[in-house]
């Protein structure tokens, strides 16, 4: 396997690769990578067979001697190619193992990315990070609710519906972000003292690349914005980027009418519906009153792990070696 670094000159092939591939979504186009291109040295890597053929990219960037598959994104591993096989997988991470230890890297932090957004099966990298010795560097819980055989609503969850009905709150699609970026940056601050992760410059700048795949769902009642969900569509998974409710929206639980409506009638058909992640502490911890309203609507777990690789235990052979 040849592995080279991506340069801009590769983004029209790195794009339509990722787009044909078994596990790439939107997320892992240059488009959306690169628009935080100021904040991460990027060192993706693009993994070619004997014949020169493109058989996976690595969405990366370098943290000192630290190769990370992407600190700015949700997940990010190997993203690979019809063709590619449990042979041809060890025989690229090997590759790539023997490259970044010719480019003074010691560590590497693999981001996998969740069974849920596989077009076709795509675990040939847990194998690899297996024969890696790779260790468990975090394991998140990401609450969905799959397309087919769903559990009912918690009774809890079917009263705050009607509250929101009896309210008057109506959920609608919304065009621009800026009065929900303004709801939710005052809720993160005053209930966790955090901020939005994109600024609202940043979000306007992703949904105007993205417009078929990042979209916003308020809830509102006498014109007064109440909730909202900023969903991240791909082929398989609608995933709830930001979720937040007003005051005056959780005392009326906009939110429940919100995602009733999300999974009955927007996403009713899609494969999975992701709630996202739950966790405090680096993923220590797990906020209870979050995770209880998500599996209220019938969510249940789906693990996503990241791993590190020592790169100077990895020698040659360790993972060809394996395919006898």
């Amino acid at each position: 396997m040849i592995v080279t670094r991506y340069t801009p000159d590769d983004a029209p092939a790195w794009d339509a690769f990722v787009r044909a591939s078994r596990n790439g979504t939107f997320l892992l186009c240059r488009g959306y990578m690169d628009y935080h291109r100021d904040r991460f040295a990027d060192h993706s890597l693009l993994v070619r067979d004997p014949e020169g053929a493109l058989a996976a990219v690595l969405p990366a960037h370098a943290a000192g001697d630290r190769l990370v598959s992407h600190g700015g994104l949700s997940y990010g591993g190997f993203v690979i190619g019809p063709g590619m096989k449990t042979p041809a997988m060890l025989g690229a991470f090997e590759a790539v193992a023997a490259y970044l230890r010719g480019q003074g890297f010691v560590t590497f932090d693999y981001k996998t990315i969740p069974h849920i957004y596989h077009r076709q099966p795509a675990e040939e990298d847990r194998y690899a990070l297996f024969l890696t010795g790779a260790g468990l560097l975090r394991r998140d819980v990401l609450s969905v609710v799959p397309r087919g055989d769903r559990l009912p609503y918690q009774t809890r969850r079917a009263r705050g519906i009607k509250k929101a009905q009896k309210a008057g709150a109506a959920v609608a699609e919304a065009g621009e972000c800026g009065p929900y970026w303004e709801l939710l940056a005052a809720t993160l601050a005053e209930r966790f003292g955090a901020e939005p992760v994109h600024t609202l410059a940043e979000i306007e700048l992703l949904r105007a690349r993205f417009p078929r795949n990042i979209r916003l769902f308020t809830a509102a009642a006498g014109g007064e914005l109440l909730a909202g969900v900023l969903v991240y569509e791909s082929e398989r998974v609608a995933h709830c980027q930001y979720i937040a409710a007003s005051p005056a929206g959780r005392a009326c639980a906009a939110l429940d009418l919100l995602f009733d409506h999300l999974l009955g009638t927007v996403y009713a058909e899609h494969p999975y519906f992701d709630f996202g992640g739950s966790h405090e502490d680096a993923g220590r911890a797990v906020n209870a009153g979050l995770i209880d309203q998500k599996e209220g609507f019938g969510a249940r777990a789906v693990a996503h792990e990241q791993y590190r690789i020592d790169l100077t235990a990895v020698r040659p052979g360790a993972l060809t070696g394996a395919a006898r």
